[in-house]
């Protein structure tokens, strides 16, 4: 009986355990939740419409003279003045004087040259007295053959010729190394940096001022490979010139844009960037010659271009900040057929041109006057429900009296 009682007790504890293990460990009903409806994303819109776009290539260059040159003088001297015209920075005009030299040695030189074409002509005139004369003398003697070139003294005529001649191209050539110390414009245009200073003697050769022309300047523009199918560069001079339009790319407060040509290619891609140089000019940079008062070009200055290229037809427009991941819009369609309802569609997009502001997109499957959300979704799935967002003017606030400043009492 006591062996008994001892088995049933650690036999009822088994049982309890299990039981109890058995309720504790039966997992709760779990309460069910409502499906709380989906949340209606609010997004403003465009309507997307098929047209024809104006592709604009943009690039940039430095100004630079289209004919710099070195202004240099033909004879030695010594400077006597120095003209306004050739200070640093200062424009000219062609045949302005710029400098001039000492003129009196120069002035001996041709009154020395003159001095020696009047002995030569006076040498030149015996010896045609002497070859008459021989020839007389001949006659008289009574030969019958005819005299050789010594006998009637032909050589000592043709030498005295010669030195007639010379002479004069030394008086011509004298005259003209007097005119040179008169120092004159080759063309219009602008003093970059002048060399000299009065008084300083200088020899033939020597460098006065570096100067270029002002009739127009140019702008050396890189053309990436993948933009030359949009564009028709001309090839040479009986091409078209292509429209550019400059503006200043130093200081973005300047908004004075200046209108240029190009007017032809350097013909060969350049060996590391792959690009090609295309020569764009523009007149008139320093507005000499219009009415029209604007921003000189300087020489050096970086400017920004915009080159017009060819239209790309039936496309759609699409603003670079609607893009999201880089490659994906958003659509705003109807899902219903009173197009009540309205839920959002996610569009993979493959642009053929990227412009500044714009992604250019040819894409059948997206239909025209279709609506492109703008506003900017921090979580919004494909078919979520749409409603749109309409823009609403903001009228200004009527001035109020006594509003406006009142100037400072000093």
């Amino acid at each position: 009986m006591q062996k008994a009682l001892r088995l049933l007790f650690p036999a009822c504890a088994l049982i309890l355990g299990w039981i109890g293990y058995g309720v504790l460990s039966k997992a709760p009903e779990k309460q069910q939740r409502p499906v709380a409806p989906p949340r209606v994303i609010k997004t403003k819109v465009i309507d997307l419409v098929r047209q024809d776009y104006q592709t604009i290539i943009n690039t940039q260059g430095v100004v630079r003279a289209h004919n710099e040159a070195t202004l240099s003088a033909q004879v030695s001297g010594k400077i006597m003045s120095i003209a306004p015209e050739l200070q640093d920075g200062a424009f000219f005009e062609k045949d302005d004087v710029l400098l001039e030299l000492d003129p009196e040695d120069l002035g001996a030189g041709v009154i020395s040259a003159e001095a020696d074409l009047a002995r030569a002509r006076a040498a030149y005139a015996q010896e045609e007295a002497r070859a008459k004369q021989a020839k007389l003398n001949w006659e008289d003697l009574g030969y019958e053959d005819e005299p050789n070139e010594l006998v009637l003294r032909l050589p000592q005529l043709r030498e005295a010729k010669a030195n007639v001649d010379a002479a004069e191209a030394s008086v011509d050539r004298a005259k003209r190394d007097l005119e040179r110390a008169v120092i004159r414009a080759p063309f219009d245009g602008r003093v970059l940096q002048r060399s000299v200073s009065l008084g300083q003697s200088i020899t033939s050769s020597s460098v006065l001022a570096t100067i270029f022309n002002t009739d127009f300047v140019e702008v050396r523009l890189p053309i990436a490979s993948r933009q030359l199918a949009s564009l028709d560069l001309p090839e040479s001079q009986d091409d078209p010139p292509v429209d550019v339009e400059l503006s200043d790319a130093m200081n973005e407060e300047v908004t004075a844009t200046w209108q240029g040509k190009i007017i032809g290619t350097e013909g060969a891609l350049d060996p590391n960037s792959r690009e090609l140089f295309a020569i764009a000019r523009v007149a008139d940079p320093f507005s000499r010659k219009s009415d029209k008062k604007r921003p000189p070009l300087r020489i050096g200055q970086p400017v920004r271009a915009a080159i017009e290229g060819k239209v790309l037809p039936d496309v759609f427009v699409i603003p670079r900040d609607t893009v999201r991941q880089l490659t994906r819009i958003a659509l705003v369609e109807p899902d219903s057929e009173d197009g009540s309802k309205l839920v959002l569609r996610r569009v993979e997009i493959d642009p053929i041109w990227s412009g500044l502001d714009d992604l250019i997109v040819r894409d059948p499957e997206i239909p025209d006057h279709a609506l492109l959300a703008t506003t900017r979704m921090v979580y919004a799935p494909a078919g979520s429900p749409v409603e749109i967002i309409e823009d609403t003017p903001i009228d200004p606030e009527p001035a109020t009296a006594g509003a406006a400043e009142k100037p400072d009492e000093t």
